[in-house]
């Protein structure tokens, strides 16, 4: 029973990681229409980006604000100068081709710039050691990725659901012409969602390094996962990628401890079961953004 829930506190720290990633992934999909296979190497960036800022300057938290800002600030280029062009359901095809190739060009940057040795990115002090929690002994960072991915999952939800401006960005595919009409820019919605998308990779690359660590191949690793997230919990849907993310993570964490060799399996026969049950996925059906 210890074994039992201390695999499902990991699998808890998997699932809100792999919710950071799909929230941004679901929001640029959603709300954009647009397939982005680059989101793993936005990951990748914010995590080798954080790994140079902690070197920098001796401490983490100013690495979890420099890389989603600058990774943030890349993917306006790459929306402004790239995709703009192939928005519309019509260049989806266009979309896969040209993200997939930002993905490789990012990839080899990479590499690159610091090399293809594995990096270990240490936890901050304060959240260093570990809580005596039901007779274990929990890292406390681990802790801290459980609870920060809940309460970025509470506001994403009050973003979306509960002000203007995120009424503004569900309204920008389906009803472009009527918030265009509004007098507001359509484009800079679209900037800022994408923008925000690869800023939530970049920041869940900072967050995940002290415990996946970095190394080339992983952007596209984490990229699988929170594709199979998105599709589970539903093309779009901000509900679905969370609780795609507890299912997709928790299966993932117990499938590597009790059959390792049948891991991969194991989260593709989940997504299998729960597209054959739902093909829309688990809220495909309420809608984008819900």
């Amino acid at each position: 029973m210890d074994n039992f829930f201390l695999q499902l506190l990991n699998g808890l720290v998997a699932s809100m990681l792999l919710f950071i990633m799909a929230a941004g992934l679901s929001l640029i999909f959603g709300q954009m229409n647009v397939i982005n296979l680059s989101h793993g190497a936005f990951y990748l960036l914010g995590g080798y980006i954080g790994l140079t800022a902690i070197r920098q300057w001796g401490a983490f938290w100013p690495a979890v604000i420099v890389a989603p800002l600058l990774v943030g600030s890349l993917g306006l280029l790459i929306e402004r100068f790239l995709l703009r062009r192939l928005y519309g359901g019509h260049h989806h095809l266009q979309q896969v081709l040209l993200t997939f190739g930002v993905a490789l060009i990012m990839s080899d940057l990479i590499q690159w710039n610091w090399g293809a040795y594995v990096e270990s990115v240490p936890p901050p002090a304060v959240l260093a050691g570990q809580w005596p929690l039901f007779g274990l002994r929990f890292p406390i960072y681990r802790a801290a990725i459980i609870g920060f991915g809940l309460l970025l999952a509470l506001g994403l939800y009050l973003f979306m659901g509960r002000t203007r401006l995120g009424a503004i960005v569900r309204a920008g595919v389906s009803h472009s012409q009527m918030v265009s009409g509004l007098g507001i820019s359509i484009n800079r919605v679209f900037a800022g969602v994408f923008a925000v998308g690869t800023a939530l990779a970049a920041l869940a690359g900072v967050l995940g390094a002290p415990i996946t660590t970095l190394y080339p191949g992983l952007d596209f690793e984490i990229l699988i996962l929170t594709v199979v997230v998105v599709v589970v919990g539903g093309l779009g849907s901000l509900k679905g990628a969370f609780f795609g993310a507890l299912l997709i993570g928790i299966a993932d964490t117990f499938g590597k401890w009790l059959i390792p060799e049948f891991s991969l399996f194991l989260i593709f026969a989940v997504m299998a079961l729960v597209l054959l049950i739902r093909p829309s996925g688990l809220f495909g059906q309420e809608g984008l953004g819900a």
